[in-house]
């Protein structure tokens, strides 16, 4: 009886599984950034990509930055490996971010929907579209990250990723 149940959960989370909407998530720490931050902050990052491929939806949460915030991105590039901002999070007046950016709280939580007009390309990573940054979630090869006046590469980061 027992096999039975779980084989049923199994296949009624196949669905879920099969057309790659599964919640996306980053745990920020300074020990994730390129080079290593030695600070107490801490985040999590979740994002749920729409079903038809237009749009993300995400929460940052964040705390304990040492630095005072100045902006925070989606940036295509693996583990260890810094790549080109892609999408804005927040900015602040120093970092505004491009038109329509909301502002960085010094902590808590930030929330918004970003579309293919939200992409800062990048042609040196050949990233054009929302579509490009979606395929780079999904494969584990973009991250979040928060940059402060102290840390201005990024005092926290975390690699985006699928938690099922």
């Amino acid at each position: 009886m027992k096999r039975i149940v779980i084989i049923a959960s199994l296949l009624a989370a196949a669905p879920a599984f099969a057309d790659g909407n599964s919640p996306l998530r980053a745990h920020l720490s300074g020990f994730n950034e390129v080079p290593v931050v030695v600070t107490t902050a801490t985040g999590d990052f979740q994002a749920s990509i729409a079903k038809d491929g237009t749009s993300i939806t995400y929460q940052l949460t964040y705390s304990g930055l040492q630095g005072q915030v100045r902006q925070s991105h989606i940036h295509v590039g693996q583990r260890s490996v810094s790549g080109a901002i892609v999408l804005w999070l927040c900015g602040t007046t120093t970092n505004p971010g491009p038109a329509g950016t909301q502002t960085c709280p010094q902590s808590g939580t930030i929330t918004g929907t970003l579309t293919t007009a939200d992409v800062q390309a990048s042609t040196t990573q050949q990233v054009a579209d929302l579509g490009d940054v979606i395929e780079a979630l999904r494969a584990g090869d973009a991250y979040a990250n928060v940059h402060t006046d102290l840390s201005p590469a990024g005092e926290m980061r975390g690699q985006i990723g699928r938690h099922d």
